[in-house]
């Protein structure tokens, strides 16, 4: 398939970004992106190792010049970490490049999936009322992406369905 546009994934930390862009791209038959992968396997450490041993400074200066490389590149599905889209740079290049879909979830059912994954470094020490108020802060800058994809109470496969048919193909 051959997009106009790329299709770019923004959202909180464990809105689905990675699990949807990789399920899109398979459907679609697309190459498949994700920045936080991509900056694991670069520097051979997990997220959270990352920020304790090289802090967040570091990480979001790999992540910003990973990301606007991979924005270059054409007719592929790139799934941005939750911190990505607020960085203004990239924020304006993905606007320019790409077709960004904003992943939006209740801040319980984000504040529920967080609390059960150790891997979120910005959250491990956060309590539930810090974290509702990180997600509302992110969602304001979430919502400047082009298509806002309201995913409570869908299945993975209605998210996907609703992003195919918010695609200008």
């Amino acid at each position: 398939m051959k997009l106009k546009k790329n299709l770019i994934l923004v959202g909180m930390m464990a809105s689905g970004k990675s699990t949807i862009g990789r399920l899109l791209a398979k459907r679609l038959n697309l190459r498949f992106y994700d920045t936080d992968f991509i900056i694991e396997k670069k520097l051979k450490m997990k997220i959270s190792e990352i920020f304790i041993k090289k802090g967040e400074p570091t990480f979001r200066k790999l992540e910003k010049k990973i990301t606007l490389k991979i924005m270059t590149k054409k007719n592929y599905i790139l799934s941005l970490g939750g911190g990505a889209f607020l960085n203004n740079k990239i924020r304006q290049f993905a606007q320019k490049k790409g077709e960004t879909f904003y992943l939006n979830w209740d801040s319980k059912t984000l504040i529920n999936r967080i609390k059960k994954n150790n891997k979120r470094p910005l959250a491990s020490n956060l309590s539930n009322n810090e974290l509702k108020e990180l997600i509302i802060n992110r969602s304001k800058i979430y919502l400047e992406a082009k298509h806002i994809i309201n995913c409570e109470n869908m299945k993975k496969t209605e998210i996907i369905n609703k992003i195919i048919k918010n695609l200008k193909i």
